[in-house]
């Protein structure tokens, strides 16, 4: 699927390109040319309407700087990461490129995301605030860095919820491991997100092709994206925390089901030795015949059974 973003004085009309057949009619009034899970025909179409070349699947993937960001005379592609959320999955990035060539931007993604959604609502109420590309390039890493920040805010509340159940001693349960380490991985995974930003923005702002106004917009994005990248290790170091804190929790309530076990072996083991013996079958026993061996034999074993357990209330073990 091919959306162009198609300029008219001061309003912006959305294109869908269904018939590859044709040409492009007014190539330079387009600002924005948004592809969606793009086939090889599309791809060739876009490429010989605006002359653009793209990356291939191999270097779309790879993580060196090279691959990631790449400029020439003409353009700049970018490869970046998306962060994806769905509920009940494990977090994971998505590579989405852009290029900036001219006064285009050409994106390729292969899934519906809410930042563009976004962009595309901001364009269609404000479009003379987007004069080409680079600026819709940078309305888009803008809503992308806020809605990492909500998600670095939504772990962090969810950490503080770890931190109330684990600290109270209630419901300590293996549940609560798996919660911390579903949010390490999510937090890791935001982390890798934002510092390939950081590598992206630092990149750009030395190239000579991004206008001064846009430039000035990115030197506050690096310093946003700054300090969530230093959030992500402050998560970091609390999740740390409090899996140390879970497994002393959870030592503590194991030792005292084992010293539970401890103490009845104990109390049960004198009395145990008293039925041993009188269970034994000799011959010559002297209280085999005696009329009150039977209550002797049980007052014995209770006897031994209280004296532990007077031993352990003294010394404060029960």
């Amino acid at each position: 699927m091919i959306r162009l973003f198609i300029r008219e004085e001061q309003t912006i009309r959305i294109e869908s390109i269904e018939d590859l057949s044709r040409k492009c009619k007014h190539p330079e009034k387009v600002l924005w040319i948004d592809m969606i899970s793009p086939t090889d025909e599309e791809i060739e179409w876009v490429s010989k309407e605006f002359e653009v070349e793209f990356p291939s699947k191999q270097e779309i993937t790879e993580i060196e700087i090279s691959s990631r960001y790449f400029e020439d005379e003409e353009s700049i592609t970018i490869n970046a990461y998306y962060l994806i959320t769905s509920e009940g999955e494990t977090p994971f990035n998505e590579t989405v490129t852009f290029i900036l060539k001219k006064h285009h931007l050409i994106t390729v993604r292969y899934r519906e995301l809410k930042t563009f959604k976004e962009l595309v609502k901001k364009l269609m109420m404000n479009p003379s605030a987007y004069e080409d590309g680079y600026y819709i390039f940078a309305g888009l890493l803008e809503i992308r860095i806020d809605t990492d920040a909500d998600t670095l805010e939504f772990i962090t509340r969810e950490i503080s919820k770890l931190s109330k159940i684990i600290f109270t001693g209630i419901d300590i349960t293996e549940e609560i491991l798996e919660s911390i380490s579903y949010f390490e991985e999510m937090n890791m995974t935001i982390r890798e997100n934002l510092i390939d930003k950081q590598r992206i923005l630092s990149s750009l702002l030395k190239s000579y092709k991004v206008p001064r106004e846009v430039r000035e917009e990115l030197r506050i994005m690096i310093k946003d994206v700054n300090s969530l990248i230093e959030y992500t290790t402050f998560n970091f170091e609390r999740l740390d925390y409090l899996q140390n804190t879970f497994l002393g929790l959870l030592n503590i309530q194991q030792n005292q089901v084992i010293k539970i076990f401890t103490i009845m072996s104990v109390i049960f083991l004198p009395p145990t030795l008293i039925a041993s013996i009188y269970g034994m079958n000799f011959q010559h026993m002297p209280e085999l015949a005696w009329k009150y061996g039977y209550p002797f034999a049980l007052l014995l074993m209770i006897i031994s059974a209280l004296i532990p357990l007077y031993i352990f209330k003294r010394k404060g073990w029960l």
